[in-house]
């Protein structure tokens, strides 16, 4: 039985616990052996924290003995994005300056997840600093492979949780994203993962200065669960969800909306922008179609998206502006060729100057008016993660045509992102060797919906971790 725990999903092996029929204690020892077993060839958890958890584990157990009720994750191991803070444990940032960077409290996220029961195994692997690129190699731990091809990436930023959540070596993984960050890991490594509406999740971004970031980082920016299962996905939001006095942008609105009139119309749009969409991408939309229809959805083809392009281009010049006075400083942190990947952008997109940037603001509002009319037709909107199977790692900073490409094919990611608005990716099945997904959007604070239509997709198309690692490929993986 204890080998077979880590295959459990979050909510079986909560439930496990608090039954009594499992100990946290062996919950946990199970995944430390699932981590020693294949992380030296994924690379994914960074900093183990094995004391620590077996700790927390048997705390567990002695309240759960004494007759105290668990909480709705009681004993589930899960892994925490090298960006987020962890009590006591550096928070690097993949970063070897950042090495002895101590956090003195939990992020609020980590905290929550806590006090649900819900144990941190470890810290997870990214790009260094979030900023250089979408594949996770960071400067102080190096690359995390994809479980299921090695020459492939395992996608970013929050790569390292989606892999060890896809791995078996945690349940849960707590990541973030300001354009893809937990989706595209989701639809790279088979699993689901969950980017809240802006408001939803409470967070506190001062991690490494004690002044508040720029408004661009404090509304794109979302913290977000990775699970192997929707349902569990939903276990996360339910504890995630909420308002905290330290994070002002936190919205007091209940949870779960009012139930809608059937059929729930969904938009399918397989190729926003129309910019171009690989075979087996738009196969994974059609067949989630699919799924909707045969679930009740009334499934409606769209021409496209509102204001994709202009929206793309309002989140690049808003972005390049806030972060262009700390970019001297900031990619000297990055390694040799860890800059290319900001670097291409900043030269095809300028900061914008002072009246530049009102405007802007005002731009950003009517794209996401633009969005709510839209959302207000048709609730919820299928569409692509990425709208290519996974990629070679490094793509992204080879030179400005990789970059260009990789950042198209994470369009609808980066828009929704900018919009505000809750999204769930989940997986669709397999597609030569490698795992395929879609993503599902929807209204502002409904993430309600979108995780139920996930769950749709899911009981039609079923999971596909946890999965064991592919067989290292001889030639190795390409540089980055």
């Amino acid at each position: 039985m204890l080998e077979a725990l880590w295959k459990l999903s979050a909510g079986a092996q909560a439930e496990a616990v608090r039954r009594g029929e499992v100990a946290a204690v062996a919950l946990v020892e199970s995944h430390l052996a699932r981590i020693a077993e294949v992380n030296p060839q994924m690379n994914a958890v960074t900093q183990l924290l094995a004391e620590r958890a077996l700790e927390a584990a048997a705390a567990t157990d002695r309240r759960r003995a004494a007759g105290e009720e668990s909480g709705p994750l009681a004993g589930v191991p899960f892994t925490v994005k090298e960006s987020t803070p962890v009590e006591g444990v550096p928070t690097t940032f993949g970063v070897p300056r950042f090495r002895d960077l101590v956090a003195a409290a939990d992020a609020l996220p980590v905290a929550r997840l806590r006090a649900a029961g819900a144990i941190p195994i470890g810290h997870s692997n990214m790009p260094t600093l979030v900023l250089a690129g979408v594949h996770s190699r960071s400067e102080l731990f190096g690359d995390t492979a994809n479980p299921w091809d090695g020459r492939r990436t395992p996608g970013g930023s929050s790569g390292g949780d989606g892999v060890a959540v896809a791995t078996g070596m945690a349940a849960l993984g707590l990541g973030s994203d300001a354009g893809g960050s937990v989706r595209i890991p989701a639809q790279f490594c088979g699993v689901a993962a969950l980017k809240p509406t802006t408001g939803r999740f409470p967070s506190d971004q001062r991690v490494l200065s004690p002044d508040d970031v720029g408004p661009a980082s404090q509304l794109l920016v979302t913290d977000g669960p990775l699970a192997r299962r929707v349902g569990d996905l939903k276990l996360a939001y339910d504890v995630l969800a909420g308002t905290d006095p330290r994070d002002p942008r936190a919205v007091p609105v209940p949870a779960y909306g009012e139930p809608l009139p059937a059929p729930v119309r969904v938009a399918v749009v397989p190729d926003p922008g129309g910019h171009g969409v690989h075979p087996s991408v738009r196969a994974a939309v059609e067949r989630a179609a699919e799924a909707l229809r045969h679930a009740g959805y009334e499934v409606c083809d769209v021409p496209d998206v509102p204001r994709l392009d202009e929206a793309l281009d309002a989140y690049g010049r808003l972005t390049v502006t806030e972060f262009a006075p700390a970019w001297p400083a900031v990619r000297t942190l990055l390694g040799a060729g860890g800059d290319r990947y900001i670097s291409y952008a900043m030269e095809r997109t300028p900061p914008a100057s002072a009246d530049e940037l009102v405007a802007l603001m005002g731009t950003w509002l009517g794209i996401r008016r633009s969005w709510a009319e839209f959302l207000d037709a048709y609730p919820l909107v299928l569409g692509p993660v990425f709208t290519e199977p996974p990629f070679e790692p490094g793509l992204e900073s080879r030179d400005r045509a990789g970059r260009d490409r990789v950042a198209t094919g994470m369009r609808l990611c980066t828009v929704t992102s900018f919009v505000g608005v809750p999204a769930v990716a989940v997986p669709t099945g397999v597609a030569d060797g490698l795992p395929t997904g879609v993503q599902i959007v929807g209204r502002a604070f409904r993430e309600d919906l979108c995780l139920a239509a996930a769950q749709a997709i899911e009981d039609r198309m079923g999971v596909l971790a946890p999965v064991d690692p592919a067989e290292p490929d001889p030639a190795g993986v390409p540089d980055s």
